[in-house]
């Protein structure tokens, strides 16, 4: 099991072998997360690596004529 100690500036350090597993990067950002009485630390993607991960969605929207500009 790992444990972490929080900082008296309530920071702590991801033990190396989540780091690892999770493949978080330095200057990555993750999102906070309480459910229930757990933590959850949830690494936020860029949006441009999701480009192309919907396949087949539509994305032109038919407007009326008058809506145009």
């Amino acid at each position: 099991m790992n444990t972490v100690t929080v900082s008296p500036k309530f920071q702590v350090v991801i033990p190396k072998e989540i780091r690892l597993l999770a493949g978080i990067q330095p200057g990555q950002k993750l999102e906070v997360f309480r459910v229930g009485g757990v933590i959850e630390l949830v690494p936020v993607d860029d949006i441009r690596s999701t480009r192309g991960s919907l396949p087949g969605l539509i994305t032109e929207i038919a407007r009326d004529e008058d809506e145009r500009v």
